[in-house]
């Protein structure tokens, strides 16, 4: 893809009049029951988590909300979640485990955020135990790329049987703007970073990195979100049937061997 392309999907991605996850949650979710705090600090409206019934299935619902106006991304920190949302999310991770629902992880924030309260209550840590609990995590989960996937802060909450991606969705290992910074030490050349940086869903699925292409009719879903999230909810249905078909033991050494092979690359 050439760089004006994939520029264009980063803009698309990021449209302010693109569905939040709540909405998302809205349109799949029956009768949602949102559970707040990490039992620990406080709780962190940026992680929006709760359980649901996705066609009268049980299900726990684990997402990162950015706010449609200017004072709901206030509130919710841009999608940006602190240590305390990372582990609030932990806790409902645990929970569905205990109760045996399966899990639906929706992604959709810049990355973790960086301040100094949240690099001082223990984020790096937080994120690292979600990655380790979640590999062998005993229920079926399957993750969503709502809109952006950036860094750390999704895959806290990205390891899963399945990894899914909106059509117009980003997946990076950090935003295109940190990488020209480091990689080329000008943040203006985020255009072609991105093209670098391969964090189309059509390239990551190229690369056996993510499981699933969700499309987005008439222009994206900031213009015709119905049919998508319709299309999505069919195959979630469908999917996690399939999933709770599998052993749950079995299902952790699939998902295990998932991510010690994940990705194509050559050796140097």
């Amino acid at each position: 893809m050439n760089a004006e392309h994939v520029w264009n999907k980063v803009l698309t991605a990021r449209n302010p009049k693109r569905p939040t996850a709540k909405k998302l949650i809205e349109f799949l979710i029956d009768d949602f029951i949102e559970l707040k705090g990490d039992r620990l600090f406080s709780d962190d409206t940026s992680m929006l988590c709760g359980i649901g019934f996705l066609n009268d299935m049980p299900i726990t619902v684990i997402a990162q909300e950015k706010g449609e106006t200017t004072p709901e991304k206030i509130k919710y920190n841009f999608g940006m979640p602190h240590p305390e949302g990372y582990r609030k999310a932990l806790r409902l991770m645990k929970q569905a485990e205990k109760f045996n629902r399966p899990i639906l992880f929706i992604i959709d924030t810049p990355g973790a955020f960086p301040g100094i309260g949240a690099e001082e209550r223990g984020q790096a840590a937080a994120i690292a135990e979600n990655l380790f609990t979640m590999i062998d995590l005993k229920t079926q989960m399957i993750a969503v790329v709502l809109g952006e996937g950036g860094s750390g802060g999704a895959l806290a909450i990205g390891v899963s049987d399945e990894i899914w991606m909106f059509e117009n969705a980003i997946y990076s290992i950090l935003s295109p703007e940190g990488f020209a910074s480091i990689l080329y030490k000008d943040a203006s050349l985020a255009k072609e970073s991105a093209a670098v940086m391969k964090l189309t869903a059509e390239d990551l699925f190229n690369y056996q990195i993510i499981d699933r292409i969700i499309p987005e009719f008439n222009g994206g879903l900031h213009i015709e979100p119905q049919k998508s999230f319709q299309y999505l909810k069919n195959q979630l249905i469908s999917k996690y049937q399939a999933l709770k078909e599998i052993d749950v033991n079995k299902l952790c050494e699939k998902r295990y061997q998932k991510y010690r092979n994940i990705g194509i690359y050559g050796k140097l």
